[in-house]
C-alpha cells in the first residue's frame, strides 16, 4: 500500500548492503559490499519511469560485480543484439534467469508475481507491509520519530540563543506516542510531518510540531486517505498564512515543473516552492529537476472528494493548460536542423550531448516527450484547424527531428497511435492524413532517423505517397541534393 515505506526499507537495504562484510567477515567483492545489482524506479522521470532499462541495467551492474558473469552476458548480446529492447519477459529470461538459479522479482504484489513466486527455486520471505500488526508499526515509527525529533533538537539548540533552547526531553514521549498513534500504518506520515518540523525557512521545531498536533485535533482520520490531511495540510496552510481571503490566487501546486513551462518568472516560482521544503525536494541548483517526496501528496491534491477543498487541483484543467503550453514552446522553438549540424548524413552517435542539450534544453526536451501525455489526461480531442493541427502543419518534421536527437524515436509510432486514438469521428480529415503518413514513414525509416535524425526532412518527403499531404506541407523543405 502506497506510504507504508517500501521504497524507504528497499534505498535503505541498496545503501547499506555495500557497506557489509561477508560471512567469513572478510570483504565482499572489490567494493566491500554484498549488493549485486539496483534500480530505483521513479513515476515520471524519463528511464527510471519505466521498466525498459531495468533489466540491462541489473544486467551490467551483476557483470560489473562478479566479472565472471561478463562472459554470459556478452553471449547473450552476440546472440540477439536487440534484446535491449525486446520485451521484458525475454530479457529477463536472456540476461538474469539464464545466469542465475535464483532472482527475486522485487516488485508491487500483483496476482501474476505471486503466482510467479511459486516458481522460484531457493528460500524468500514473503512479506506485506500494511498487513504486520499495529503495534510493529506503531513501535517502528515510534522509534523513527524518537531518534529524527531528538535529532532536530539537538541541532536546533547548537544554534539556538541561550534561552531560548527546546527542553532537554523535547517533545516528550506522550507526543511521540500521539505521532506514532496518527502515522500508522502511514510511514510516510512520521518522515513528512520530521522534515516539516525540521522546515528552516520557519526554523521554530516547536511551533511547527503544535501545527500538526492542532490538525490531528480537528480531524477524524478514519481512512488513510483522512491520514493524509493530517499529513499535508499543516504544509499547504502555511502558503496563505497572513493573507485574507479576498487576496488569495490559485496556486499551480499540481507542477513541480521549470518555471518556463509554467510561464512565471523563476523568482515567483521560487516563493512558491519556499514553503514546500517538507513536501518536495527542491535542490539549491536551478537547473536541478523539483521531484515529490512521496506520490501520496499527488493523491491528496487531486482526491476526488475534496473537490471544494482550497488546495484540490483539477487534473484535466491543468493537463489542459500543459498541453497549450507545451505546443506553445515546441512552435516558437524548434526549427530544422536545431543543432546546426548542416551534415544531413551527420550520425546521432557522432553529436555530444552538450550540443543536443544546448539546443534543446530541459524544458524543450520535456515539451517535445510530453505534449501528448498532457493532451490524453486532459480528454481533448483533435480537430481539423485546431491546435494539434496547426502543430503539425508547421512543426511536424522539426519535432520528429527532435525525438530522434533526443534517442526517442523509437517512441514516436506509440505517440503517433495515441493521437490517431484522440481524432474526433467526424472532423478530423487531414489531420488523420497527416498521422497516417506519418506512421507509414516512421515505419518505413525508423532506424534511419534514429540513426541520423537530421535525416528526417528527407525521410519523410522520400517516403511519403505522392499525393500525401505531408509532401504538400513541405516540399520547401525538400534537401537540393534529392532529385
Amino acid at each position: 500500500m502506497p506510504g507504508t515505506g517500501k521504497s524507504t526499507i528497499s534505498r535503505t537495504v541498496a545503501v547499506t548492503f555495500p557497506r557489509l562484510l561477508g560471512a567469513d567477515n572478510r570483504p565482499y567483492g572489490a567494493d566491500n559490499g554484498l549488493l549485486g545489482a539496483s534500480f530505483f524506479f521513479r513515476r515520471g522521470e524519463g528511464d527510471r519511469g519505466k521498466a525498459a532499462l531495468f533489466f540491462p541495467t541489473i544486467a551490467s551492474q551483476l557483470m560489473r560485480k562478479i566479472p565472471a558473469l561478463e562472459p554470459y552476458v556478452r553471449a547473450a548480446i552476440d546472440a540477439d543484439p536487440a534484446i535491449a529492447k525486446k520485451a521484458l519477459r525475454d530479457q529477463f529470461e536472456k540476461l538474469i534467469l539464464q545466469l542465475l538459479t535464483a532472482f527475486a522479482r522485487l516488485c508491487r504484489l500483483e496476482l501474476p508475481i505471486r503466482l510467479g513466486f511459486k516458481d522460484v527455486q531457493g528460500k524468500y520471505q514473503d512479506l506485506a507491509l500494511h498487513q504486520i500488526p499495529e503495534r510493529v508499526v506503531e513501535r517502528d515509527i515510534s522509534a523513527f520519530l524518537r531518534h529524527q525529533l531528538t535529532r532536530i533538537r539537538d541541532e536546533y539548540n547548537s544554534q539556538a540563543l541561550e534561552g531560548f533552547e527546546l527542553l532537554p526531553d523535547w517533545p516528550g514521549e506522550h507526543v511521540i506516542r500521539t505521532l506514532a498513534q496518527m502515522a500508522v500504518p502511514l510511514f510516510i506520515f512520521a518522515a513528512t510531518v520530521c522534515r516539516f518540523v525540521e522546515d528552516p525557512v520557519w526554523s521554530d521545531p516547536a511551533d511547527q510540531l503544535k501545527k500538526v498536533l492542532q490538525c490531528h485535533q480537528t480531524k477524524t482520520h478514519d481512512s488513510e486517505l483522512d491520514k493524509l490531511d493530517a499529513t499535508y495540510l499543516p504544509v499547504l496552510n502555511q502558503l496563505t498564512v497572513g493573507r485574507p481571503d479576498p487576496q488569495r490566487t490559485p496556486l499551480p501546486l499540481s507542477v513541480s515543473s521549470l518555471a518556463r513551462l509554467l510561464n512565471i518568472s523563476p523568482t515567483a516560482l521560487s516563493g512558491r516552492l519556499n514553503s514546500l521544503h517538507s513536501v518536495l525536494s527542491i535542490p539549491s541548483k536551478a537547473d536541478a529537476p523539483v521531484r515529490l517526496f512521496h506520490l501520496s501528496f499527488r493523491d491528496f491534491l487531486i482526491d476526488p472528494t475534496k473537490r471544494a477543498a482550497e488546495f484540490w487541483i483539477d487534473e484535466t484543467k491543468y493537463h489542459k493548460m500543459l498541453t497549450d503550453r507545451c505546443i506553445q514552446l515546441i512552435r516558437q522553438h524548434l526549427k530544422r536542423d536545431i543543432c546546426g549540424l548542416q551534415l544531413p548524413g551527420k550520425l546521432w552517435s557522432e553529436v555530444d550531448r552538450q550540443t543536443i542539450d544546448a539546443a534543446l534544453p530541459p524544458v524543450i526536451q520535456y515539451a517535445c516527450q510530453y505534449w501528448v501525455h498532457h493532451l490524453k489526461e486532459s480528454n481533448g480531442s483533435i480537430r481539423d484547424g485546431g491546435p494539434v493541427h496547426t502543430l503539425l502543419k508547421s512543426h511536424l518534421l522539426y519535432w520528429l527531428e527532435a525525438l530522434g536527437l533526443l534517442g526517442r524515436i523509437s517512441d514516436s509510432l506509440g505517440i503517433v497511435d495515441d493521437l490517431f486514438a484522440l481524432l474526433d469521428p467526424v472532423d478530423a480529415i487531414e489531420v488523420s492524413a497527416i498521422l497516417r503518413d506519418t506512421r507509414h514513414v516512421i515505419l518505413s525509416c525508423r532506424s534511419t532517423i534514429d540513426t541520423a535524425p537530421v535525416q528526417v526532412s528527407a525521410s519523410e518527403l522520400v517516403f511519403s505517397p505522392a499525393r500525401s499531404i505531408i509532401r504538400n506541407l513541405f516540399e520547401n523543405e525538400m534537401p537540393k541534393w534529392i532529385i
